[in-house]
């Protein structure tokens, strides 16, 4: 009896291993928060359908921050993505739509590694690799970054380096208001280590 519930548990640990491999890595996802200690009511975070591009299911999610108001007001939107503590951070990005705001510090990364604190990596710093259409028709300006780009000075700050250890958390911020752009965007296709987040349950 011993040694048959012993290759049941041998067969389910492979089976779980292998389903773990087969769903492309670890489960992240990105969890919508808003920072708005002074009810100011300016910002918005939040999965909406029908804005984003295909994902599964054909609800085409995109991740829409809002900062409806000046810059200076302490509030912000963003997310938090969950699951990535303890990786080691080789790959990062964003689809990020051509209608809105894609400043030098929002929407960024704030991205905390275990040997050296805090990194900001801002949208107008990363480069676009390609562009691609959604079904409602928009424009997106998709953005990757490799390990070598993450550690140049010109994109994060400071630079992500093999000496920075892994990773603590990994979250993006919005708090540019309406006196830097539009006061809003689209993300779609969070990407951390190649795993894409694309709707809610990270079913991309």
């Amino acid at each position: 009896m011993n040694r048959r519930l012993t290759r049941v548990a041998i067969a389910v640990l492979m089976a779980l291993t292998l389903a773990g491999v087969a769903g492309g890595g670890p489960p992240f996802r990105a969890k919508p928060f808003e920072f708005d200690p002074n009810n100011t009511g300016i910002v918005l975070a939040a999965w909406v359908t029908h804005e984003g591009l295909p994902d599964a299911g054909n609800s085409n999610h995109a991740l829409l921050l809002v900062k409806d108001g000046p810059t200076v007001a302490f509030a912000s939107s963003g997310a938090t993505i969950q699951g990535v503590s303890g990786i080691t951070l080789t790959e990062l990005g964003y689809d990020v739509r051509a209608d809105g705001h894609c400043g030098a510090g929002a929407p960024r990364f704030n991205v905390t590694m275990s040997n050296d604190g805090l990194h900001f990596i801002g949208c107008a710093a990363s480069p676009v690799t390609s562009t691609l259409t959604d079904p409602q028709g928009n424009v997106w300006l998709r953005k990757r970054l490799t390990a070598a780009s993450l550690a140049s000075a010109v994109i994060a700050f400071p630079p992500i380096t093999p000496f920075s250890g892994n990773v603590v958390s990994i979250s993006i911020v919005f708090d540019e208001g309406t006196d830097q752009g539009v006061g809003f965007t689209h993300l779609d296709n969070i990407d951390i280590d190649g795993v894409l987040i694309g709707k809610p349950g990270n079913a991309s």
